[in-house]
């Protein structure tokens, strides 16, 4: 899916370790009870940022909380944690979060991997709420 990757290219040049500290001004826009599609990243008004809102507003709400959170936290640290964004196509959704700590000489850094349907392609679920 090219929009896709389009966004996570846009979320992983954000949330580079040398990009990262420009996004720390607006880590309340991350904060508890905020929504992703803010067009912190991915600037709104674009066609992007609309299949991105399109596609967050079909991810489970346990998974936006994940990743608000886990980006809330990254931005929150001293100096900031990057994050690597990635996604592949699956069945249902599925997220995929590993940490690699910070060592004396290094920092560490959050990898999140996400998994779904094609955000075009209906889920076998969709067809039962109709019924």
């Amino acid at each position: 899916m090219a929009a896709f990757q389009s966004v996570t290219s846009y979320l992983n040049a954000a949330f580079s370790r040398d990009n990262i500290g420009q996004i720390v001004a607006k880590r309340e826009a991350f904060a508890p009870g905020r929504s992703l599609a803010q067009g912190v990243v991915v600037k709104e008004g674009t066609r992007l940022h609309a299949l991105w809102v399109e596609y967050l507003g079909k991810l489970p709400g346990s998974f936006q909380e994940v990743l608000r959170s886990t980006i809330y936290y990254s931005l929150s640290t001293e100096p900031p944690t990057p994050i690597v964004f990635a996604w592949a196509p699956g069945y249902d959704y599925e997220l995929t979060i590993w940490h690699s700590p910070d060592t004396p000489p290094t920092k560490g850094g959050i990898t999140i991997l996400m998994k779904s349907r094609y955000p075009s392609d209906a889920h076998p679920a969709e067809a039962l709420k109709a019924e």
